[in-house]
């Protein structure tokens, strides 16, 4: 894929994520919350050059660098979201005006990093984004379904 499309795709997967994350939605703990990012890591992971062959260790480091503060936003993504118990006991979720700012913040890390390659002459392809988003997202619903399962314990410990 080219660099072009690799972005595209991330904008359009954004988009989906933010407009689907900032309206009260019912939580599904059973949902398959992997897929998405998993498909994202393999269209990443195919691109022959994630690592810039003229520059490894400098590449390797950015790219490694940009996973471990991806995961790290992911995490506060998770916690920023608003989760609540209705009265059919169905489980609810809803960003809230942090987890807008977290996005923002994710945002401007990411363009950190590219900042860091470019002044290190490093080539960054858009499949690192890719990969960015995909562990984002993977660590964000992680971190969903952890707290939820949290409210779940403390309501079974209420009943007994």
């Amino acid at each position: 894929m080219t660099a072009l499309s690799d972005v595209l795709i991330a904008v359009a997967v954004i988009v989906l994520v933010v407009g689907r994350q900032l309206r009260a939605r019912r939580l599904d703990t059973e949902r398959r919350f992997w897929l998405l990012p998993l498909v994202l890591a393999v269209v990443a992971l195919r691109d022959p050059v994630l690592i810039d062959p003229d520059h490894r260790t400098a590449a390797a480091v950015l790219v490694a660098g940009s996973l471990l503060t991806t995961a790290g936003m992911g995490c506060v993504w998770g916690w920023t979201v608003r989760i609540w118990r209705e009265a059919d006991g169905s489980l609810w979720s809803r960003g809230t005006r942090a987890t807008a700012f977290a996005w923002v913040g994710a945002l401007l890390l990411r363009g950190c990093w590219y900042g860091a390659g470019a002044a290190l002459h490093v080539h960054q392809p858009g499949s690192v984004l890719l990969l960015s988003l995909g562990l984002l997202l993977l660590v964000r619903s992680a971190a969903v379904r952890w707290r939820a399962r949290q409210l779940d314990g403390e309501r079974h410990a209420l009943a007994a």
